[in-house]
């Protein structure tokens, strides 16, 4: 069994051909037998886990095991108190109300720059949060943050369960012990 922590960059895709000549994972990981545990946006950047097991893959991705994902998100504005409660106590999405998430006011994280850099407004001000959910709804936090009046600007997720993206530049990836 074999578990990979893979530094996903902005721009690529979680799968391994692209009938688009899209930058995929297999531009990174020239390894075979392993396969991504869930998904992580192409606008998204930050931990991915691929696994050879199966069994390992179903507990990484499906929510019922509620494995917890923490993102690190630079939005627009600067949520006030009301808005982080309504994050943590749940939004409603596609008309159904998020899990109770945690959430925290970070300063900047030490992050490496993105390419294509983040849009800069002089009269906006951005702010960043730590969000920590236990579901995985299609694009969640960046429409969670939209729905309190703060889309997201930039997304990472710095770890899965035990796993984190520490020391791990952007398109790197190494092999992990199970923590799980």
């Amino acid at each position: 069994m074999r578990i990979i922590l893979f530094n996903k960059p902005y721009g690529v895709l979680t799968q391994f051909t692209d009938r688009k000549s899209r930058p995929t994972l297999s531009d990174y990981i020239p390894l075979s037998g392993v396969y991504p545990a869930g998904r992580l946006d192409r606008d998204s950047e930050g931990l991915l886990l691929l696994t050879s097991d199966g069994k390992l893959q179903q507990q990484f991705s499906n929510p019922r095991y509620k494995l917890p994902k923490t993102y690190w998100v630079q939005v627009e504005g600067e949520p006030d108190d009301t808005a982080v409660e309504r994050l943590q106590c749940g939004v409603i999405l596609d008309g159904k109300k998020t899990q109770p998430a945690e959430i925290r006011r970070i300063a900047e994280p030490p992050l490496w720059p993105r390419n294509p850099p983040i849009r800069f407004r002089r009269s906006i001000p951005t702010a960043w949060l730590e969000i920590t959910l236990t579901e995985g709804r299609n694009r969640q936090v960046r429409r969670m943050t939209a729905a309190t009046g703060y889309p997201t600007l930039r997304l990472v997720r710095r770890a899965i369960g035990p796993f984190t993206i520490d020391g791990l530049a952007p398109g790197e990836w190494c092999e992990a012990v199970s923590q799980v």
